[in-house]
């Protein structure tokens, strides 16, 4: 990892990939909605907003206002350093795995 780019943990990676995969619709509740679909946990959406005004105050993701029919809405997106974090993070995680016998964790966990 760079020594420029801290790790993120395991729910700022989730959030960010969320906000990746919601793209123009990365709106906090859009956020949890895509969260709680892909891991079937229930995400409290307290933790997603105090979640994504970490990563803004980190830079890794940047935030601005929309407004339309209903009230303004904060719309996210990563930022150049959240992509490298991000990238950096998921690389760290694979280094990590390699080398991991999974049919021995699958035995293990079945056991």
């Amino acid at each position: 990892m760079s020594a420029d780019v801290t790790p993120l943990g395991v729910f700022e990676e989730q959030v960010l990939v969320a906000v990746l995969r919601t793209r123009d619709e990365a709106y906090g509740m859009t956020v949890r909605r895509e969260l709680e679909r892909v891991t079937a946990r229930d995400v409290a959406i307290g933790a997603v907003y105090a979640t994504l005004d970490r990563l803004e105050a980190k830079r890794l993701v940047t935030s601005r206002r929309t407004h339309g029919a209903g009230p303004s809405r904060r719309l996210f997106s990563l930022s150049p350093a959240g992509a490298r974090a991000l990238a950096e993070t998921r690389a760290m995680r694979e280094r990590l795995w390699h080398g991991v016998d999974l049919r021995g964790l699958a035995a293990l966990a079945s056991a």
